[in-house]
């Protein structure tokens, strides 16, 4: 079922892609910084249900939560003109490499046991 979920929206933001409009070089940095941001929950999301304590107000909140406070950041930085928002994506993408880091020990671990009841 969360397969079907995936595929029609990689389809819908396919679809939509094409036919978008180019986002301004002014605001490509606030996307950016949000999109990371968002990223980032979501592993984090993926990463609470593989541990089993999966809280859908707490990946809401932080949904939005992480993507404002990152967009806040660039635009301080842009006011002080220093590159702020470098230390939101140093944040997040370390965040998402130990998230997915959990997430791929989870499923060779799961792996591994499937082979080795089959060899049983």
């Amino acid at each position: 079922m969360i397969f079907i979920a995936i595929l029609i929206g990689c389809i819908l933001g396919a679809l939509i892609g094409i036919n978008a409009p180019m986002i301004s070089y002014t605001y490509s940095s606030y996307l950016a910084i949000a999109i990371i941001a968002a990223l980032d929950s979501v592993f984090g999301g993926m990463t609470s249900v593989i541990n089993k304590n999966f809280n859908l107000k707490i990946f809401v909140t932080g949904f939005f939560g992480n993507a404002i406070l990152a967009i806040l950041l660039t635009i301080l930085g842009e006011k002080l003109n220093v590159d702020i928002y470098l230390a939101a994506i140093v944040v997040f993408v370390g965040r998402m490499f130990v998230n997915l880091a959990i997430i791929r020990r989870y499923y060779v671990d799961k792996w591994s046991n499937m082979l080795m009841k089959k060899k049983k």
